[in-house]
């Protein structure tokens, strides 16, 4: 490891803030054509990227939400009939958190534009800086959900 440059960390910060708050106002935009907060359309998203159905314990730890603000947003999601709440098949005691099929593909087309400008970015760099790319952000995802997730 080196020392970090000042401008190289206030470079890094800036870049950081910016995608965080492009990423707001996206998620922001397409929860809002959802008919849900950018809260709630992140955590369907976190259950939709699951292998299967979550506990809303689960849904909390990986949110970083306390488990009460999440059943609120699990009861949000399943009004607007994205989610249904089912009994665990191993222990009836559990109720878990299932993504249902429902109008989820109507909404495909919001993520399309973000998808195509990942694709544009990506095709200007050359396997092995992929690769450097991927390794960054592995770690910063891992390190960032460490220090502010699951604090």
């Amino acid at each position: 490891m080196f020392d970090m440059e000042p401008e190289v960390l206030e470079r890094f910060t800036w870049y950081m803030r910016e995608q965080s708050a492009l990423t707001i106002m996206f998620h922001t935009k397409v929860a809002e054509q959802m008919g849900l907060s950018a809260t709630d359309e992140k955590c369907l998203d976190l259950a939709m990227r699951a292998d299967g159905p979550l506990t809303a314990g689960r849904i909390a730890e990986l949110s970083g939400l306390s488990t009460g603000a999440v059943t609120g947003v699990i009861d949000r999601l399943e009004r607007a009939g994205f989610v249904r709440r089912v009994r665990d098949p191993h222990d009836r005691r559990k109720v878990l958190v299932e993504v249902t099929a429902g109008d989820l593909a109507k909404f495909a087309h919001l993520f399309e534009k973000a998808q195509q400008s990942l694709v544009q970015v990506l095709s200007r760099f050359d396997p092995d800086e992929i690769e450097v790319i991927e390794r960054y952000l592995q770690l910063q995802i891992e390190t960032f959900r460490k220090a502010v997730i699951n604090t």
